[in-house]
């Protein structure tokens, strides 16, 4: 991989994660009415290795797939991260403890289904985010 390209692919790889930590803590204003720092950068992970499940794969998986291993790394993530700053650390920045079927207030199963719904779009935008870039460059190069 040239100097360049891998420059191109760390912008790309930038600019979704900034996409995502926008777009979960937005989601997370509107849904909660406010939202936590840690949240973005959970968001930008997820969205960087959900829409990119399809790049760690010698073939795409159907995108059935990618939707509900979407789901499963979103919680996992979530799981991580509650640990990390809701137990670890005791900043509360979300509990699920009087859901059902909570696990340590961290998870449950109801989110899990809204994670494995939000993948769909996640994986769709990055798809598209990525091809943009990859446009780009190419116009970048004929013109050069």
């Amino acid at each position: 991989m040239s100097r360049n390209s891998f420059a191109a692919e760390m912008i790309k790889s930038f600019v979704i994660f900034l996409t995502g930590g926008f777009i979960y803590g937005l989601i997370e204003i509107l849904y909660r009415g406010h939202t936590h720092p840690s949240m973005f950068v959970l968001g930008g992970l997820c969205l960087l290795w959900v829409g990119g499940f399809d790049s760690f794969f010698r073939r795409v998986p159907p995108l059935w797939l990618q939707i509900i291993l979407g789901g499963i790394f979103i919680t996992a993530a979530e799981l991580v991260c509650g640990m990390i700053f809701n137990v670890g650390l005791g900043l509360r920045v979300w509990d699920y403890s009087k859901v059902p079927m909570n696990f340590m207030g961290q998870i449950c199963p109801q989110f899990f289904f809204l994670w494995i719904a939000l993948s769909l779009p996640a994986v769709l935008a990055e798809d598209l985010l990525r091809a943009a870039f990859d446009r780009f460059s190419r116009s970048v190069r004929e013109i050069g």
